[in-house]
């Protein structure tokens, strides 16, 4: 998958750089952690067994830890081996609500706060999904990269971590992230006491993706749509020129394409990523911006239409150095969670060698891979028929939400939301007001905190600047 504007925010919903979180000044809101809730924390923590030490990272508020924790290779199977995953601790109090984060990928060793985090002013535990290094088994077995192995992984550390944060969980995540929660709840329904997942992708049906074409056909204006399509289509017509411009910009990087098979099949990925990767990072305003999106693509320059395509799809995507990071998802969409595929009416089919590669392109050729497409279907419906105190939050705008999650008559004190207007960076701050407060004070009650705050609504933590600014990191865009 592909990558979109570096001052944009990423898939990792609403999480910041270090910093100091003050607390709100309600009944319910805890106070900075004294010292003898904190001073043996520490101990505490490397007290559980298979529990080590990375290092700790103290900040005014919390304490943060980056830690190891050795989980089986194989959950069904525990003596076929073990591995190191890194988890980290942002540590508030033990008297506090506990928020299980991931992204779904790596784990960031920089202290961060989730949005749920910030609502209930609680502790925060992230892990690292596993098979991204250096939370990868050696040697690798592929066959156990899966959501159950992933699932069963979030069950040990909650199980582990519990002797010390014992009031109440809510586990959380932001696209693959999001997917991630509810794979969990799916496989292990009574660890936590509320999810909040954040435009979080369900393909049922990997083979089909009408509802894609329909979202393109209809997000935005329609200007912005055509401007946009007459870039992609452009940067085709052009392929001769502007890979020629990729082969000299590939040597003095050092970029190769072993795993994606040639520099052609790169190249074309990129620029079909394009429009996709727009409205997944960006907002209609920037449509209007000329130095991103050429107002004329005809008449734009080789270096103009270089310029938005590498900006908004990164032209070091589909390079064996792009692609290194991601094989674990890549081999996870090739498996069981699937990817989408869509059609491109404005270009001539002249003009289209590959169309959507399949993630099998995107994963070296040695690791196998086979469909499972039960596997999303089997999610999907214990969703609708089981979801409990589960929170969906998808952007209006947002490419992944054409195929969201939804609810069914199973469903109890469960809601599925969409923020006007808003991308992949979509959350619950971006609600219409009544929403907002709906699922703000489900988080509240779902995290165990007093009534009177949960009637007021409001997280308990105000934003701070710092620990909860947005991450800038650029990222693939085709990717949840």
């Amino acid at each position: 998958m592909r990558k979109a504007l570096r001052w944009l925010l990423t898939l990792t919903v609403l999480i910041g750089t270090l910093g100091t979180a003050a607390t709100a000044g309600t009944a319910g809101a805890a106070t900075a952690a004294g010292p003898q809730a904190t001073a043996d924390i520490k101990e505490r923590l490397l007290s559980i067994p298979g529990m080590s030490l990375i290092e700790e990272k103290p900040y005014t508020g919390y304490r943060f830890f980056v830690l190891n924790y050795t989980q089986p290779v194989d959950h069904r199977n525990p003596s076929k081996g073990t591995f190191r995953q890194r988890i980290t601790v942002l540590h508030k109090d033990v008297s506090r609500p506990t928020v299980f984060y991931t992204s779904g990928y790596n784990v960031s060793t920089t202290p961060r706060r989730s949005e749920p985090t910030q609502i209930v002013d609680g502790n925060q535990i992230s892990m690292e999904y596993r098979f991204f290094t250096p939370s990868r088994p050696d040697p690798a077995d592929w066959s156990k990269l899966d959501i159950w192995q992933a699932a069963s992984d979030q069950h040990r550390i909650f199980k582990a971590l519990k002797k010390v944060y014992d009031r109440n969980w809510v586990s959380t995540g932001g696209s693959k992230g999001g997917m991630t929660a509810t794979y969990y709840e799916r496989f292990y329904p009574k660890d936590m006491d509320g999810v909040v997942a954040y435009v979080a992708p369900n393909d049922v049906v990997n083979n089909e993706d009408s509802a894609y074409d329909r979202f393109f056909a209809n997000v935005g204006t329609k200007e912005c749509r055509d401007r946009l399509n007459a870039v992609q289509r452009e940067a085709l017509v052009r392929r001769e020129p502007l890979e020629k411009k990729y082969a000299a910009y590939a040597a003095d990087n050092g970029y190769t394409f072993r795993t994606i098979g040639s520099l052609d099949k790169a190249y074309e990925a990129v620029v079909l990523d394009y429009v996709w990767g727009f409205w997944q990072y960006n907002l209609l305003e920037n449509c209007g911006k000329d130095d991103l999106i050429p107002p004329d693509a005809k008449k734009a320059t080789d270096d103009q239409i270089w310029t938005s395509i590498d900006t908004i799809g990164g032209f070091s995507s589909y390079a064996d150095q792009g692609l290194e990071q991601y094989t674990p998802y890549y081999y996870q969409a090739a498996t069981q969670l699937g990817a989408p595929t869509i059609r491109f009416p404005h270009i001539e089919k002249q003009y289209i060698r590959y169309g959507y590669q399949p993630p099998r392109n995107f994963i070296p050729s040695d690791i196998p891979a086979k469909f499972q497409p039960r596997a999303m279907r089997d999610v999907d419906t214990w969703v609708k028929r089981n979801a409990h105190q589960m929170l969906y939050v998808y952007g209006q705008n947002d490419p992944w939400g054409a195929e969201p999650f939804r609810l069914g008559k199973g469903a109890k004190d469960s809601y599925v939301l969409t923020a006007p207007g808003a991308n992949h960076g979509a959350n619950v701050a971006g609600l219409v007001a009544d929403e907002k407060a709906l699922a703000t004070a489900r988080i509240l009650q779902w995290a165990g905190v007093p009534a009177a705050a949960v009637d007021r609504a409001k997280p308990l933590a105000k934003y701070d600047v710092k620990l909860d600014v947005r991450d800038m990191e650029r990222e693939p865009a085709l990717r949840p």
